[in-house]
């Protein structure tokens, strides 16, 4: 199938003069994941996995992925005639540098240039003097005869009792920081931030509740480009109050390319190369970050309460699912997607429960050693009564959005198994636990959930945390905790109250186990004194961390009470909701320990 693919693509390229042609994983709006109508790097390699690009030439085709995916991409790819370059190993070229050693001055790189982001379009330029970039023809949706819809759920509206800030007031701080930028005129695509600038939400991506449409801002005017059969009465006339005039999605290339002389607000990386040459060399661009994006990461105090109750109906949830997995493991059969499908279950029975914000983690004994790993109906692992076995998962609800990881020990741990358990979780209160003078940022601070890893000579290799959004994107700009610079993540913000940011350390250990104990916490003020603005951390993720996996040696007196004051919280917060045995073994679960 994939080689008669890439075959018909082949011709195609012939046709059109283009000698190779580029394939990322993306959709028109940059975004983290894509629906099915977006997957023509699935459709034209066979490779499944979120995140890759592919490059085809006339004698050769090429998929680049990360170590997340090295295993499964092996697999998919065997036998489609498509080769996997392992992103980041030794003698492994880039995407840009393949293309430059394959690809001869005069000649034409093809790509769908609303699939590109501006930014990836000025890397090709710069890199590839001499070459024509073809970027005006999607030439694997001319060949995909029976490619799925474009996805257009119904748009609904999320009242302000949820956000307790309104669209209009949204609409007016973005517009303050339009001037502040000397901009008339601000290009949205990013999904998340239009959706929240608006008040609206949809189900146009899986896990994440959004609205496929752009937006584009003056001083006094909004247009809104979207399909108009996802709205309703209602929704038309809550935009129309709104001043936001509504045109059809793909009007959008038009609009722009008639917009001239003035200032544009928009984020090259986050808006399509299509639409940014349309407006290139006409006006002036402000290349900075999405004002919106800024701004939704500083929950208001009603969304922080509504955080605060979404992660009660997720903790009951998930607390459930510990105690069910306890009871039951070793007596009923229990594979890696069908204990994932009775988490769902847990979830679903919440009121106020929307959808997965992720594709959940579900990773036995040494499969959690793989970061990113995602079981399937066709290749999984049975759990036994001896390891562990870790979970991360996330819910939307309408109060919020939550993730949470935790590593359940099942049976029988070595030694080491144990040391790396207690660690993990050590490494997560210590840094929930931080006090620091506000002006940080989460490079400051990371060392606190990394430091019992590092006396031992060991290390995670993924960042400590992402902010996250407010029933919209589990992974949320600005806000974050890793230890060294990466500048293209744009997460170094200084941390401010009202921002979401996971914590979750881990510890990857290949062949055997993996561990790893994440909770969401909102960034506080504390005491303001001579000294400045202090700030804090609230957990605001409420089930137990196993006291099974925890060996009180390797702990400070400190470390204990912290585990003691956070299990206190969730028997204090949890219990409420349950009865019974479940009860009772929530108060085992979160019991005082002392060293």
């Amino acid at each position: 199938m994939i080689p008669e693919r890439l075959a018909a693509l082949r011709e195609k390229m012939r046709a059109y003069g283009v000698d190779a042609y580029l394939v990322p994983t993306a959709d028109y709006h940059e975004s983290e994941y894509v629906g099915t109508y977006f997957k023509a790097r699935t459709y034209i390699t066979g490779f499944t996995g979120s995140a890759g690009t592919a490059v085809i030439t006339q004698d050769e085709a090429c998929l680049w992925t990360d170590g997340r995916y090295f295993v499964q991409a092996a697999k998919e790819l065997a036998g489609t005639g498509v080769t996997l370059m392992k992103m980041g190993q030794e003698g492994v070229p880039t995407v840009e540098e393949y293309l430059q050693a394959n690809t001869k001055e005069g000649m034409t790189i093809g790509f769908d240039g609303r699939v590109v982001n501006e930014m990836l379009g000025e890397t090709l330029e710069k890199t590839l003097p001499e070459r024509f970039l073809s970027y005006r023809s999607d030439l694997i949706g001319e060949i995909w005869s029976d490619r799925p819809a474009l996805s257009a759920e119904p748009v609904w509206i999320l009242d302000s009792k949820y956000t307790g800030e309104s669209a209009a007031d949204r609409l007016a701080k973005v517009r303050e920081k339009m001037k502040e930028n000397g901009a008339e005129v601000h290009i949205l695509t990013a999904l998340d931030d239009i959706a929240w600038m608006l008040n609206i939400r949809g189900n146009d991506i899986p896990c994440n509740p959004v609205v496929l449409s752009y937006l584009i801002l003056t001083e006094t005017e909004g247009h809104l480009f979207i399909q108009e059969a996802t709205l309703n009465d209602e929704v038309k006339q809550y935009l129309a109050g709104l001043g936001i005039s509504i045109h059809p999605y793909d009007a959008v290339y038009d609009f722009a390319a008639g917009i001239t002389g003035k200032t544009i607000l928009l984020e090259k990386a986050k808006v399509n190369y299509t639409i940014c040459q349309s407006v290139m060399g006409e006006n002036t661009i402000v290349n900075v970050m999405n004002p919106a994006s800024s701004l939704k990461a500083l929950k208001t105090p009603v969304e922080m309460e509504n955080i605060r109750k979404a992660h009660v109906k997720d903790g009951v949830a998930v607390t459930r699912f510990v105690y069910w997995l306890k009871k039951n493991i070793g007596k009923i059969p229990m594979d890696e997607v069908s204990v994932a499908e009775k988490l769902e279950s847990f979830r679903k029975e919440q009121e106020g429960y929307i959808e997965p914000s992720f594709g959940t983690i579900s990773a036995y004994g040494p499969n959690a050693a793989m970061c990113h790993y995602q079981a399937t109906k066709e290749d999984f692992s049975v759990l036994q009564p001896k390891g562990m076995y870790l979970v991360d998962s996330g819910g939307q609800y309408y109060e919020g959005t939550t993730d949470i990881t935790r590593t359940i020990v099942v049976g029988p741990l070595t030694e080491e198994e144990k040391e790396h358990f207690t660690i993990t979780a050590m490494g997560t209160l210590r840094l929930g636990n931080a006090k620091f003078l506000h002006g940080c940022i989460g490079i400051n601070l990371d060392y606190l959930a990394r430091q019992a890893f590092w006396e031992r000579g060991l290390d995670f290799n993924h960042g400590t945390g992402h902010g996250v959004g407010y029933l919209l994107n589990v992974h949320e700009r600005p806000n974050g905790f890793r230890w060294k610079m990466v500048p293209e993540r744009m997460e170094n913000a200084v941390l401010e109250e009202g921002m979401l940011t996971s914590d979750e350390p881990g510890i990857y250990i290949e062949g055997s186990h993996g561990i790893r104990t994440e909770n969401l916490m909102l960034c506080r003020k504390a005491e303001k004194n001579m000294y400045g603005q202090f700030m804090r951390f609230e957990f605001v993720t409420m089930v137990p961390i196993d006291l099974d996996g925890i060996d009180t040696q390797y702990m400070t007196e400190k470390d204990v009470e912290l585990l003691n004051n956070y299990h206190k919280e969730v028997y204090e917060k949890i219990s409420p909701y349950l009865e019974g045995d479940e009860k009772e073994w929530l108060k085992e679960a979160t019991r005082p320990i002392s060293k």
